[in-house]
């Protein structure tokens, strides 16, 4: 698969913006480990172009850089002011002709999404906010044929729990920890995420830590330091595959391959 073209700022980090250097730490963990695998799937299929479904992928952070590898990407999202930004951008790096969105969720991917019609699924940051996520892995394993890659990222448990404890908000830190919330964004454990899997017929190929250090750092130190936008990049890719560092990850990104 060819190269994609890099976000805004990834070529240059010392020439993009604060808020680009944050947010290229926060997902180049993720779209390494996703880049790398796309490629393995193309190889094993010995297809032309790959199938992929981005499910709330929203404006196409990811979709488009997808459909830059050369894959046609299907976007679906709920927000049809998501789908059209989706649409320009798309036109933007002339990638519109493998780049197609359709409003939707996941409850409604059995009436849009043939069965096993696609290579490839990515979740990204959609199961947090699902009243119920078991529902939505068992229509990833509905659209995916044997072989086929699920890429899931969801917010992890421990670092939200510290994340409260250190703002001073010591009573919603134990009712994280101890009671699953009712309401608002949903955290997971590797447990939780490694049983929904392997339920869904899943059988999980790498867990990343996300996000370990890229919230911590100080806005000035990435905007000032010479070379710290590089060495976050580092550190991140760094810790990414070591499970020590799962527990103090904002995110996880789940690979696994539907059995």
């Amino acid at each position: 698969m060819a190269s994609a073209p890099p976000p805004p700022g990834a070529g240059d980090p010392g020439s993009a913006t604060v808020s680009q250097r944050r947010g290229l730490a926060r997902t180049a963990v993720v779209w390494a480990a996703l880049e790398t695998a796309l490629g393995s799937v193309l190889r094993e299929r010995r297809a032309e172009r790959l199938r992929v479904l981005d499910v709330g992928g929203g404006t196409g952070d990811f979709a488009v850089r997808v459909a830059g590898l050369g894959a046609d990407v299907l976007v679906v999202d709920p927000s049809p002011d998501a789908l059209a930004a989706l649409d320009r951008r798309a036109r933007e790096r002339d990638v519109a002709d493998r780049v197609r969105g359709l409003q939707g969720d996941v409850e409604s991917l059995s009436s849009l999404v043939e069965p096993g019609s696609v290579d490839a699924v990515l979740c990204h940051g959609v199961l947090d906010v699902l009243p119920d996520p078991a529902p939505a892995w068992e229509a990833f394993a509905r659209v995916l044929p044997a072989g086929g890659l699920l890429s899931v990222v969801v917010g992890q448990l421990h670092a939200a729990v510290l994340a409260r404890a250190m703002a001073g908000h010591l009573h919603q830190a134990r009712e994280l920890l101890e009671t699953p919330p009712t309401s608002g964004p949903r955290r997971f454990t590797v447990d939780d995420v490694r049983a929904s899997a392997t339920g869904a017929g899943f059988g999980i190929d790498t867990v990343h830590a996300v996000r370990v250090f890229s919230d911590l750092v100080p806005s000035a130190l990435l905007d000032l330091e010479p070379g710290a936008a590089e060495a976050l990049l580092a550190l991140e890719s760094a810790v990414a595959e070591r499970p020590e560092y799962l527990p103090l990850a904002q995110q996880l990104h789940v690979l696994a391959t539907r059995v």
